[in-house]
């Protein structure tokens, strides 16, 4: 969405390719103006971490805060009993509710990383939404919520509307949840006086859903902001990779491995990441995106740093970046590589080599460790490896750990204990 903007937040939002839907520009834009403004963004508990693809949400609420306003981290206790049906063919796995408390426990670390939290005007708060949807009684909420609702526009939601269209199976207990989520808005203008839900381009039918029951309620003036629904160059969906999400909690997934997941990133896509996930300047980015050739490696490395910093702190990011440098660069063994503990007793006995790189999570399953050892992209202490048969034992180990490579730029270090 390319527009002109006089407020801080939305020229920064429109500058790095943040907006892809907004209601009411211009009021919002004067809104942003007149004071400070209160936000939020909604995270399911349905993970015990969030993952890449949550980045462009919390980067937002970090802009947010970082031009004057003040952000609402929602937690979404209640909601994830129920399961957001966007995007969805089929229901989502209900959990159990502690599951839940401990996926939101989990999940809200990562967010002092990017927001300030405290009690001053512009001090970062984070809610759950159980606080007021597990005190709600079902007739209460017919009458006093439900008929706002028109079933009619609901119905044309995409959420519900693809998946009645795939002839998919969508229970009663999803069917309301924009309901609950229209609510959030309510509650959230009444506690906090927030005027602006943000979030994906699937979830602008819920967040308007929540604008619409706002005026109906409440006589507010609310406000709705997405961001486009991103996928790589090659099409793939974004933080997808072979082995899974790319998580954000370092126990999930080490930071060396998420460096080199923005390190790898195809020179296509450099600028586009660099505006969204890092904080460099606009200037910088303009530098970085002009490189050609083989310079452009050094925009790959800076975006790397950056987003590795954000998430897992500028040390943790100068590790990996040090750590690929003697692995790649110089043929080193690093002990910042992921690692993996296991009993000696096993090498002892003989590890196969399938299980061996499932269990390093360098695959998912023994048939993919054969196509890759087929393909040639299995490597064990860096010498190729091309028997699917092969047992790994004490003699393998070298330096106290035995290194296993899949292709040139995944490794991990399994180490005897």
């Amino acid at each position: 969405m390319s527009q002109s903007f006089s407020s801080d937040f939305l020229s920064v939002m429109s500058e790095r390719g943040f907006i892809h839907q907004l209601s009411d520009a211009d009021g919002l834009d004067a809104a942003l103006q007149e004071g400070t403004l209160a936000a939020y963004i909604g995270f399911d508990c349905t993970a015990p971490s969030l993952h890449v693809g949550h980045l462009v949400q919390i980067m937002m609420l970090h802009w947010f805060q970082q031009t004057g306003h003040r952000p609402v981290v929602l937690m979404g206790g209640g909601t994830t009993r129920i399961g957001d049906p966007t995007g969805k063919d089929e229901s989502r796995k209900l959990l159990t509710d502690d599951v839940i408390e401990a996926n939101k426990l989990s999940i809200q670390r990562v967010f002092s990383r990017f927001l300030t939290f405290g009690d001053g005007s512009r001090d970062a708060k984070m809610l759950d939404n159980a606080e007021w949807l597990l005190e709600l009684r079902y007739i209460d909420l017919l009458r006093d919520v439900g008929r706002y609702f028109s079933v009619n526009q609901m119905l044309q939601r995409d959420s519900v509307r693809l998946r009645l269209e795939r002839e998919q199976h969508l229970s009663l207990l999803e069917f309301n949840y924009m309901v609950l989520q229209g609510y959030d808005y309510v509650e959230l203008f009444r506690r906090e006086a927030c005027r602006l839900q943000m979030g994906g381009s699937d979830q602008w039918g819920n967040i308007l859903s929540g604008v619409d029951l706002g005026r109906r309620m409440e006589g507010a003036s609310l406000f709705a902001l997405t961001t486009p629904l991103l996928a790589t160059a090659s099409g793939a969906k974004m933080g997808k990779t072979e082995a899974g999400a790319v998580w954000l909690d370092a126990a999930m997934l080490s930071p060396y491995d998420y460096w080199q997941f923005w390190r790898n990133t195809d020179d296509a896509d450099v600028g586009r990441f660099l505006k969204l996930f890092t904080t460099l300047p606009m200037d910088e980015i303009a530098r970085l995106e002009a490189l050609e050739g083989a310079e452009i490696n050094d925009a790959k490395k800076a975006l790397a740093n950056a987003a590795t910093g954000l998430v897992h702190g500028d040390l943790e990011a100068v590790k990996a970046a040090d750590a690929a440098q003697l692995v790649f660069e110089q043929g080193s063994l690093s002990s910042d590589l992921p690692t993996v503990e296991i009993p000696a007793s096993r090498l002892g006995d003989g590890l196969g080599v399938l299980a061996a790189y499932v269990e390093a999570g360098l695959a998912s399953s023994n048939g993919e460790v054969r196509r890759h050892i087929k393909g040639g992209s299995v490597r064990i202490n860096d010498a190729p490896s091309s028997d699917e048969r092969r047992m790994l034992g004490l003699d393998d180990v070298q330096d106290g750990v035995i290194k296993l490579s899949l292709g040139k730029k995944k490794h991990v270090l399994l180490k005897p204990v």
